[in-house]
């Protein structure tokens, strides 16, 4: 995933640092990422989910706001509005390099900024929370007592997580002033919430006041025993693969007509976990899969392995081809399945063999309907005459470019 450096202008003027995710192959469309409440566009969540989506062909921009992470400025000057201000003017970059949003995402209390952001972002067609408060004053209860401190001097220093943090007075009433309720009525986008039952920071009543208080079109999805920060690879993994789903509905992801020669489109295949083997593929318009390896081989196992792969095209190959036959011979063939499994004979073992071959595809094909024995037989000599077989079955030419 290429992922360039990106630099705008916040609500002070001060500089705020952000990372652009790109799609590998073609750019389908964009998101606007707002990260939790003092965390920063570089938490394990966020370039997780990035990730995952810029590999179903959406940019990703996520940035830090005032005062955090790597951008210039003082958290303690900032407010609940000038964070929406923040958001609004990431979406104006965006635009300015002909990337205007589409898909918003926020999570925590960058959820309830995506809100009160989203009608100000024409470009919006969809919006995404994720644990995020209905009440932005929901967030002063990890003040506890330095919140009268925070009252009488302006600012004080708070311990979240083991992080000292400088809020200030405006940041508190702010929040305290601000509901969500009017702007979630008046959305006129498409909502997806998503928030774990078992969210100890953000209740997961949150997720029902927003979802009462939306007007369709509106989505919830739980999270299960995910955390508050999603700070479980497998938890993230799932997030990405639900946003980008969901968002397939409400934005325009087609790809660019395929290139003479390939009527198939291009299959590409992008790498989204560099510590383990897991890949995103996607084929033509609709068609986004997971591969990987099984854990005993150092993958996750979140999709199939390359050889699954060969397999279920030799395999689904097979049954289209026998039922092309079937159907124009009018057979009563009501039913087809292959069962493919795939071995590797060692190399020593193939030369020792003479003609033998290093890979062995072995194929169980049912059929079912009113069949007599010639017809059966018959069927099968098709199978044999499937093009993937007869592929596999001959050397193929693989021509190997570095791009």
């Amino acid at each position: 995933m290429p992922t360039e450096r990106f630099t705008f202008r916040g609500h002070a003027g001060d500089d705020l640092s952000a990372r652009l995710d790109l799609p590998e192959g073609p750019h389908l469309a964009t998101a606007l990422f707002a990260h939790c409440f003092t965390c920063s566009k570089d938490i394990p969540a966020a370039r997780r989910i990035a990730a995952r989506l810029a590999g179903a062909g959406i940019a990703v921009l996520r940035f830090d706001f005032t005062g955090l992470g790597h951008s210039d400025g003082e958290f303690a000057n900032t407010t609940f509005v000038s964070n929406v201000d923040d958001l609004e003017l990431a979406a104006d970059a965006l635009k300015a390099r002909g990337m205007a949003p589409g898909l918003l995402i926020g999570h925590s209390l960058g959820g309830a900024a995506i809100l009160a952001a989203a009608r100000k972002i024409d470009s919006a067609r969809a919006v995404v929370t994720i644990g995020a408060p209905y009440d932005p004053s929901h967030v002063t209860h990890n003040f506890g007592d330095a919140l009268d401190r925070i009252e009488q001097n302006g600012k004080a220093e708070v311990d979240l997580g083991g992080r000292n943090v400088t809020i200030g007075r405006d940041f508190v009433r702010s929040v305290n002033a601000e509901s969500l309720t009017d702007e979630i009525k008046a959305l006129h986008r498409a909502l997806l919430i998503l928030h774990a039952p078992r969210d100890a920071i953000v209740g997961i009543n949150n997720a029902s006041e927003i979802f009462r208080a939306a007007k369709h079109p509106k989505s919830f999805v739980t999270l299960d025993n995910a955390d508050h920060l999603i700070s479980n690879a497998d938890d993230a993994e799932y997030v990405a693969g639900v946003i980008a789903a969901w968002a397939a509905h409400y934005l325009d992801l087609r790809p660019p007509a395929p290139p003479p020669g390939a009527p198939e489109g291009i299959v590409r295949i992008s790498e989204a976990d560099p510590d383990g083997f897991l890949q995103d593929i996607n084929a033509g318009e609709k068609h986004h899969v997971l591969a990987d390896e099984p854990e005993a081989y150092g993958g996750t196992d979140r999709g199939m392995s390359p050889y699954g792969f060969l397999s279920a095209g030799l395999g689904a190959c097979t049954s289209m081809t026998i039922r092309m036959y079937a159907r124009r011979k009018g057979w009563p063939l009501t039913h087809v399945s292959v069962d493919v499994s795939h071995d590797k004979v060692h190399a020593q073992d193939a030369a020792a063999q003479g003609n033998a071959k290093a890979d062995r595809f072995t194929r169980v094909i049912r059929l079912k309907g009113d069949l007599d024995e010639e017809q059966c037989a018959r069927l099968l000599e098709i199978a044999d005459k499937c093009p993937v077989h007869r592929t596999l079955e001959r050397s193929a030419e693989v021509v190997t470019k570095l791009e």
